[in-house]
């Protein structure tokens, strides 16, 4: 996905996205492509940030956790770098604080993860001065838990005695619930 060059009619720039997820990386900067981006991709600060130095684009998406740091880090020095760059930061551990400190240092977005391309799109195009609507069809509760296990699960190397012991619940309701079906 490295500096592929869009097969749209109209050309919006560069694009970064920077996550640790490659399944998720690689699906969104597809879509991105598909909607007009130059896309480059990087798994971690420190790809992103030899990405930045060279060559700061106009747009990035930043995951919050990264396995070698803070996302946040990674606005920050695209900030320093081009400060008319459009930052999104997207997590699956959003909190108040986290996104207040996002918006301070240069994001114009704070989107929970699984964000799809077009909530992407939508936050990276939108006037930053304009106020971002209300999702259409927010994430249930269980669906959210649903994410939040999955994450951890991923996080354990898919150990589920692991994921289990830091979940605090048992290993056979663990095995039950990832057995199931994704809840809507």
């Amino acid at each position: 996905m490295t500096n592929a060059v869009s097969t749209t009619a109209e050309n919006l720039g560069p694009l970064l996205i920077v996550d640790d997820d490659k399944a998720f990386l690689l699906r969104l900067a597809r879509a991105m492509e598909k909607r007009g981006f130059t896309v480059d991709t990087a798994e971690s600060i420190r790809d992103a940030r030899s990405k930045v130095e060279k060559a700061p684009p106009a747009y990035a998406v930043v995951d919050m956790r990264l396995e070698d740091g803070n996302g946040l880090d990674v606005v920050e020095m695209l900030r320093n770098h081009r400060p008319d760059a459009k930052a999104i930061v997207l997590t699956g551990y959003g909190n108040i604080a986290t996104a207040v400190t996002a918006v301070k240092i240069g994001a114009i977005d704070y989107l929970a993860k699984p964000a799809d391309a077009d909530d992407v799109f939508d936050a990276l195009m939108r006037d930053p001065s304009e106020k971002a609507p209300p999702p259409e069809n927010p994430m249930s509760a269980d669906r959210v838990r649903w994410e939040h296990i999955q994450r951890v699960y991923e996080w354990c190397d898919r150990n589920v005695s692991e994921t289990a012991r830091r979940l605090n619940m048992h290993r056979r309701t663990l095995q039950r619930i990832l057995a199931k079906r994704a809840p809507r």
